[in-house]
């Protein structure tokens, strides 16, 4: 997985993989049309609001949800689910919203690892009361009103559904759907929601390049709380970090080479801003901060950059601790006290744009720059729902499947 491929056309599959997979598909086709039931059974509509079980209703709040993406009659225990999951996002960019939200987040064990009388006093006390309020601000700034959504959420709904259509080929009985974290839809919601549709085999991908127990390992322990509640319960497999897959790494590259070329100025600096973890959290075995330098290798060896052309930070840190370093927006503006003037941030980690692209990086830390002498400053969206980006989903769903279909 280590091994870079040779450049390719930016939007376009690997010529070799490209027709493998073309008879792959072909293969599959042609042995689903031959074993598939008589089709008497008229298709049902797609599910609306579906509301799980109520033994399993997972812990935290819950919103409907639209329905399982790939809707069709199969029969009981034959299809084949697989459920996008990303980190979550408040159901409202208001105060009472935002509070709910960082509660179930900050709440978890995982993601905050004290669990002292004084944390918990600090966190409802303090933090919950002051950063709701600052974070509601930051989310109406960028809030998709058209759907009266973060743009986190239709992200991650898009890219379900465009992964449905590329494993179409396959046949109805494999289904696409997509969960949050924190916040709705929940994890458990929709896994029983492909329970009900007949999936007796479920794959679950985590939409995080770099494992990281406050995100990787919380997908995990919340599929686990679910699997716990079922009598009879689905095969399960849970996609693994893909931070040095060779379409992960050249999604990432073929979408900066396109970014950049657009841009009407020519980057100094480009930086990978990754996610930031306490100190102590890599101390205790996380492997998250050695597989975003892996990354940010193999990027530089794609696109012919340096450690001084292409530099690695981590931004979002919060509280007093130490975090690893170096930080982004620190950084951000030492450059610009040093005289760089154009600066161009990638963000290898996200899935997905979100609150920490788009108001963090394309706005805080681009008005930090400019104020500390830089000129031109670009933050280059995430993969998203983009051709290339669906390449790379489509590419880990069909290894990860394999034996299924």
């Amino acid at each position: 997985m280590n091994e870079i491929l040779p450049g390719h056309a930016a939007e376009g599959e690997p010529a070799d993989e490209s027709r493998a997979l073309a008879a792959f598909d072909a293969a599959v086709a042609a042995a689903k049309n031959a074993a598939a039931p008589p089709a008497t059974a008229e298709a049902p509509t797609p599910v609306k609001d579906e509301k799980p079980e109520p033994s399993a209703a997972p812990s935290g709040s819950q919103t409907p949800h639209e329905a399982i993406v790939a809707v069709a009659a199969t029969p009981a225990e034959r299809g084949i689910g697989v459920l996008l999951v990303n980190l979550g996002t408040p159901e409202a960019a208001e105060r009472k919203a935002v509070r709910r939200y960082l509660k179930e987040f900050l709440s978890d064990r995982r993601v905050i690892e004290k669990n002292s009388l004084l944390w918990k006093l600090m966190l409802h006390g303090v933090i919950l009361p002051l950063r709701s309020r600052w974070r509601a601000h930051d989310y109406q700034k960028i809030w998709n009103r058209e759907n009266n959504e973060s743009p986190f959420k239709t992200i991650t709904r898009s890219q379900a559904e465009k992964l449905a259509g590329t494993l179409q080929p396959l046949g109805n009985h494999v289904m696409v759907d997509w969960a949050m974290r924190y916040a709705g839809p929940s994890i458990g919601s929709r896994l029983a929601a492909l329970i009900k549709r007949g999936c007796g085999r479920i794959l679950v991908m985590p939409l995080y390049p770099q494992y990281a127990a406050a995100t990787t390992a919380t997908v995990g322990d919340e599929v686990c709380r679910f699997m716990l509640r079922q009598r009879r319960q689905p095969a399960l497999r849970i996609l693994p970090a893909y931070y040095d897959d060779p379409y992960y790494i050249e999604a990432l590259t073929s979408s900066l080479r396109a970014e950049l070329k657009a841009l009407p100025f020519e980057p100094d600096v480009i930086m990978a801003s990754y996610h930031g973890m306490p100190k102590d959290y890599v101390a205790k075995g996380d492997p998250y901060q050695a597989q975003c330098e892996r990354t940010t290798q193999l990027l530089r060896a794609q696109l012919g950059f340096d450690d001084t052309k292409l530099i690695m930070t981590f931004q979002s840190r919060f509280g007093r601790g130490r975090w690893l370093e170096p930080y982004t927006i620190k950084t951000v503006k030492a450059l610009a006290r040093k005289g760089v003037k154009n600066l161009v941030v990638v963000t290898p980690g996200f899935a997905a744009d979100c609150l920490e692209t788009l108001e963090e990086i394309a706005v805080e830390n681009a008005r930090v720059f400019k104020r500390y002498g830089g000129k031109n400053f670009a933050a280059i969206p995430c993969l998203n729902d983009s051709e290339s980006g669906m390449l790379m989903l489509r590419q880990l769903a069909m290894r990860e499947l394999k034996g299924w279909v």
